[in-house]
């Protein structure tokens, strides 16, 4: 080595080229791309989480719908049975009518459903009614007694509040029939009821125009005036089926009965006076009866009820006046 070189110059390192203009570009460029990337799967993200909460309501209103649904028109009828001994309940509460909680139909189909259960030890009418229609009554006292000689099944009959008219002669046809001592009993009688609108017609300057084919077939017009003939067939048809009541009431309860004068006018009692009458028999409520009477215990309730569709309709027809209507609209009700 040359010791001079030591004094040389030194070459300074080469400098790096300047940037094109495309290489200047790419940086930006790419952070574009990656923060657009980075919004659209947020996007997407956010979609898909929309579309699965969507699912989700959509089900969960189909469920509430169906929920609905079976509230509306699920059967009647919800007797869990048990396979084990238990007494039967059948409950006759409201007016007795064809279209109503207490008619024949409800009432029979709940009874046959009680007698041919094998685990029904027998077969307990928790009553509160003040009565109704003699037809529908008769229709369950003659299907009671079928079904006592069919089955071989006792009946008990126990009064909450009233059993009066219609509901007692479905009582009538229990083997033994059980009241509180506040009960109200009886009303042995038949009553057909209406309206007369000729006086207020009279005043209001509304004149009737009724055409008949056949001289009685408005018999018994509200808004015409009463005819004595037509009155006195009505009085003798409803002492007829009075008769038929009382008939009904000598052969359910036979010598128990302490006739009086008074006993078939219509008259009721509380339950100490209809015991002492032989009207009913004893002191006593549906657990009572259940646990030392029938002694099975648990007790089945074999009551068809209106299910969600029928009670709204039936609150809509009651909220719109139904019930005057058709009290207006009807020939007099016969209970």
């Amino acid at each position: 080595m040359n010791p001079s070189d030591d004094f040389a110059p030194t070459t300074p390192p080469p400098s790096p080229p300047p940037p094109t203009a495309g290489a200047a570009s790419t940086t930006p460029r790419s952070s574009i791309e990656a923060s657009l990337a980075s919004v659209a799967g947020a996007l997407l993200q956010d979609r898909r989480s929309e579309r699965r909460w969507r699912i989700f309501f959509r089900l969960a209103w189909l469920g509430v719908v169906l929920a609905l649904l079976w509230g509306l028109f699920a059967a009647r009828n919800n007797v869990t049975a048990t396979g084990l001994p238990h007494t039967a309940l059948v409950e006759v509460r409201g007016e007795i009518a064809p279209e109503g909680e207490a008619s024949a139909e409800r009432i029979v189909a709940a009874l046959k459903n009680a007698f041919e259960d094998k685990a029904a030890q027998a077969i307990v009418m928790r009553i509160n009614s003040p009565g109704g229609s003699p037809v529908q009554a008769g229709i369950v006292n003659d299907e009671i007694k079928r079904l006592k000689a069919k089955h071989g099944k006792k009946v008990y009959a126990v009064v909450e509040e009233i059993c009066a008219s219609g509901a007692y002669y479905i009582a009538v046809a229990a083997d033994e029939i059980y009241v509180d001592k506040a009960s109200l009993v009886g009303s042995i009688g038949v009553l057909m009821d209406g309206f007369g609108f000729t006086g207020t017609m009279e005043k209001l300057g509304v004149e009737r125009r009724l055409l008949t084919a056949g001289e009685n077939k408005g018999m018994l017009d509200p808004f015409s005036p009463q005819n004595e003939k037509q009155t006195a067939y009505a009085k003798a048809m409803i002492d007829q089926i009075h008769q038929q009541f009382i008939t009904v009431v000598k052969d359910g309860r036979g010598p128990k009965l302490q006739e009086s004068k008074e006993m078939f006018s219509g008259l009721f009692w509380n339950g100490e006076e209809a015991i002492r009458l032989g009207l009913v028999d004893k002191v006593g409520n549906l657990d009572f009866i259940a646990r030392e009477v029938i002694k099975a215990e648990e007790i089945i309730d074999y009551t068809t009820h209106d299910n969600l569709a029928e009670r709204f309709a039936k609150r809509f027809g009651a909220a719109i006046g139904y019930g005057a209507i058709k009290a207006l609209r009807e020939l007099p009700a016969l209970r």
